[in-house]
């Protein structure tokens, strides 16, 4: 089905990662692992915003997590040998990440030490996780993502129990990315990068997932990374390779696109400013952070847990 070209939101540069910090080699281990073209020195994700309204990401090939300042400046806070690639703070102020190499960790702002949280699932290691979301009751989801694809949909989607219980609730997804719930927490959104689409995860009653569909196709680019909510119930869509940030309404048809002023590597974004109103976006390409005026805030500013 073909809709009618969305309004075009602009974007602005906010921040830009010095380049000192941009310093992974071509033969690091993840870098040599990945598809040529793609970022290679650096690559920005997680953005999420604390209670004290400070902007916070992960460096993935350089094991950083990174805290802005409101004009802009990057602070690394911890460097560590991992993977990060996606970033969650908890409502207690505990900081969660999604870690490639080593599974599910935690950061202390305090005294700035990342350590293991969850490493395993029934004594199994993971393949390599990428994103997570907290649901308002306390469940943790995340992706668990590594090289799967078209040719090997073998990617897999948990949840954690505030009582510590691991569940898998999928296990043939091409690549699944980011996620994000809607509105009444009734069903998770995902995306699924390799098969460049959005899944729909309905939440069943008996605590598992049933009448999983497609819900949004796209084309194009790399395909979808992080995802986001807004207060309308809109979902917004980082689309990598296509430099944009996509925005579907409730029945999934395009109502905006959010274009990248800099690189076409648009990997996920947050919600925050005065009013919450202010989208910002990592762009791992030109690795920055861009800024996008939107007409109404994101669902939910922090995670819950």
């Amino acid at each position: 089905m073909l809709y009618a070209p969305p309004r075009d939101i602009p974007t602005t540069v906010f921040a830009r990662l010095p380049e000192a910090l941009r310093n992974a080699s071509e033969d690091h281990e993840w870098v040599a692992a990945q598809p040529r073209g793609g970022p290679a020195r650096s690559l920005l994700e997680g953005p999420s915003f604390d209670r004290e309204g400070r902007l916070w990401c992960v460096d993935l090939p350089n094991g950083r997590i990174l805290r802005l300042t409101a004009d802009g400046a990057f602070e690394v806070i911890a460097e560590y040998d991992g993977w990060p690639n996606g970033l969650k703070i908890h409502r207690d102020g505990r900081i969660f990440i999604a870690d490639h190499k080593h599974g599910i960790m935690l950061l202390d702002p305090a005294s700035r030490r990342v350590t293991p949280w969850l490493e395993r699932a029934r004594l199994e290691r993971f393949k390599a996780v990428n994103d997570l979301f907290f649901a308002s009751n306390g469940d943790l989801y995340f992706t668990d993502q590594a090289l799967t694809g078209l040719h090997d949909p073998t990617g897999r989607l948990f949840r954690v129990r505030p009582d510590g219980r691991v569940d898998c609730l999928l296990d043939n997804i091409p690549s699944p990315n980011g996620l994000v719930m809607n509105a009444d927490e009734s069903v998770l959104y995902l995306a699924v990068t390799r098969g460049n689409c959005i899944w729909r995860v309905p939440l069943a009653r008996d605590g598992g997932v049933a009448k999983v569909g497609l819900f949004i196709q796209l084309s194009g680019g790399g395909g979808p990374d992080g995802l986001a909510l807004d207060a309308e119930g809109r979902l917004l869509v980082a689309h990598v390779g296509m430099g944009s940030v996509w925005v579907f309404d409730r029945l999934g048809e395009p109502v905006a696109r959010i274009r990248s002023c800099a690189g076409l590597f648009t990997t996920n974004m947050a919600f925050g400013g005065t009013d919450g109103r202010t989208l910002f976006i990592t762009e791992s390409e030109s690795a920055s952070i861009l800024c996008a005026s939107m007409d109404v805030s994101g669902s939910r500013m922090f995670a819950h847990g």
